[in-house]
């Protein structure tokens, strides 16, 4: 277990428009105001298509990461997440999870990490900045080199 004090900042109101690929928006949203570290504790969405992480597909090591996707259409989300920063390549890297429902399929739902997603009407978030500190993602070669979310530049880790 690792934790750290945080220090909030601002929290910032976004709304997406119909159409708008949800990555690109966010990211776009993050740099207009100058987040690079944060939480998303709660966001509503219509997504017109949407991938998560999942599969139909037997797994030879079900305690290995997914990587493959499923992709949906037409669904209602309800999610949240985390927001770190890439000082390399100088960009956001959101963590997302989220709960969809297909809405022509009587709300059959599915959980997961949010891949991509298109808008369909509308995308309502909060985010909530961390000013401090730096939150940044640590690929793990003991855990299949998934980017575990860090505190601090130097390993402030608690």
């Amino acid at each position: 277990m690792r934790s750290h004090d945080l220090t909030p900042g601002r929290m910032i109101g976004i709304t997406f428009d119909h159409g708008e690929d949800f990555f690109t928006a966010l990211g776009d949203a993050c740099r207009a105001h100058g987040i690079r570290h944060g939480y998303i504790p709660v966001f509503i969405a219509g997504f017109s298509t949407v991938e998560i992480v999942g599969t139909c597909q037997r797994l030879d090591n079900p305690q290995a990461p997914v990587w493959d996707r499923v992709h949906l259409s037409n669904v209602e989300a309800f999610g949240g997440g985390t927001i770190a920063y890439d000082q390399a390549d100088d960009r956001v890297l959101p963590h997302i999870h989220v709960s969809v429902g297909l809405k022509e399929h009587s709300a059959t739902g599915h959980t997961s990490h949010l891949l991509a997603a298109t808008v369909q009407f509308l995308t309502e978030m909060l985010i909530i900045e961390v000013a401090g500190p730096a939150m940044r993602r640590v690929p793990d070669p003991t855990l299949y080199d998934v980017p575990l979310l860090r505190f601090g530049d130097s390993g402030e880790d608690r």
